[in-house]
């Protein structure tokens, strides 16, 4: 018979919320289980961008190894671009690093690291305490559960119900052959004719190229062939700097020469991955919970990322401060109150803005509008590069964005 072990708390996923918040609770004496279920070398599909705000918030992160931008070039879906020089910088990371730093700092707290994947056992409603099970037998008992498992969690399903496919938002990519390492920039390129945006983000061994959009416009064929040439024209500007980013398919008109030798190197070595992000609407950042006095939702688990970039790290790091904070003072029950009057209002403006970001403006998309604007006015590529780094808010945005546009300087 499989004995039984016991915690004061149970959390499931060892991603960025999982392990920060074991890291907390084990530090503030809580004795705390957490749970690693992914296959061994897979990592979460994710660019790996780690914001300035978060740097500053948490400077032990840029112990872990990563590289530092303080330059992004952005494209609008035309093709024009603006390079942002940025006052502070941001870190890109390859996760597999990442989560494997954060966790080895949750053990060297205390917890305890479990690598396998368990599910949460049905309890009656006068029950009290939570039990999860491994596929072995294996039993655990806690009397908090924590869902860190990511945006497809089956236990955001079941404590806070699930999420509708209109809300969800899909990213995909690949991880490819790093340039030599003074020409890997990075780019954001707003998508032409969808709702959504390519990154390439260098890191130290390679490069993070994906797509982000909405999972209820996702067309795989046409955004695949589009994110295959994107990954085409990056490269290409590392021999031709004046090529154009989106190749828009002329590579295949012979199949042959240089570019066919470019595609072919990095089909042969690409890696894909591909996962799904939270973008919460409006009502549902209004209704939906994330913690009651026993249990408590993480990072994606609980919807917390930008609907409009799909970054999420900040607010898993940050969630799972929140929740370590009110656990240690034993009040569970205003983890609740503490997200939302901390973060849950800004990303709520952001998904009431998301639909006018990726719309239309004066006749052509906003983000091209946006583009073109920087590209006049130091202004508004000053608030733009705060926006991209992490330290520009919704909230204030608009009246930011004015002010300085008609700063008049005498």
């Amino acid at each position: 018979m499989t004995s039984e072990k016991e915690f004061a708390v149970l959390i499931v996923g060892a991603g960025p919320a999982g392990a920060f918040a074991a890291e907390h609770l084990a530090r503030g004496g809580a004795s705390v289980a957490l749970f690693d279920g992914r296959p061994a070398g897979e990592p979460k599909a994710c660019g790996g961008g780690v914001t300035s705000k978060a740097l500053r918030a948490w400077p032990h992160l840029l112990e872990a190894a990563g590289r530092i931008i303080d330059e992004v070039e952005m494209y609008s879906p035309t093709g024009a671009h603006v390079c942002l020089k940025l006052n502070e910088p941001f870190a890109i990371y390859s996760r597999s690093e990442f989560d494997s730093y954060l966790c080895e700092r949750a053990c060297a707290a205390g917890a305890q690291l479990f690598k396998t994947r368990v599910t949460v056992e049905p309890r009656a409603a006068n029950e009290h305490g939570w039990v999860v099970r491994s596929r072995n037998g294996a039993t655990w008992r806690g009397r908090v559960l924590v869902g860190a498992d990511g945006a497809n969690s089956p236990i955001a399903r079941r404590l806070a119900g699930p999420v509708p496919k209109a809300e969800m938002e899909v990213a995909f990519g690949y991880r490819a052959p790093l340039p030599r390492a003074d020409e890997a920039p990075t780019v954001v390129a707003f998508l032409p004719g969808w709702a959504g945006y390519a990154w390439a983000f260098p890191r130290l061994d390679h490069v993070s190229f994906g797509i982000a959009t909405s999972q209820d416009a996702f067309q795989h064929d046409t955004l695949d062939q589009l994110l295959w040439d994107f990954m085409f024209g990056y490269y290409r500007q590392r021999e031709e700097p004046q090529a154009s980013l989106w190749s828009n398919g002329a590579r295949r008109a012979d199949g042959q020469g240089r570019d066919a030798e470019i595609e072919m190197k990095l089909r042969a070595s690409v890696e894909r991955y591909a996962a799904r992000i939270p973008g919460l609407a409006p009502q549902t950042w209004d209704q939906r919970r994330a913690g009651s006095d026993d249990w408590a939702l993480l990072g994606d688990a609980a919807g917390f990322a930008d609907p409009v970039t799909g970054e999420g790290i900040y607010y898993a790091l940050r969630s799972a401060e929140l929740f370590a904070a009110a656990y240690l003072t034993d009040q569970t029950q205003l983890y609740e109150e503490r997200w939302r009057a901390d973060f849950g209002r800004e990303l709520r403006r952001a998904s009431a803005m998301r639909r006018r970001f990726y719309g239309n403006f004066l006749g052509e998309p906003f983000t091209g509008r946006m583009i073109s604007f920087a590209r006049m006015h130091p202004g508004i590529r000053h608030t733009l590069g705060e926006l991209v780094a992490g330290d520009q808010g919704y909230l204030n945005l608009k009246r930011t964005l004015a002010r300085r546009a008609f700063r008049i300087v005498f």
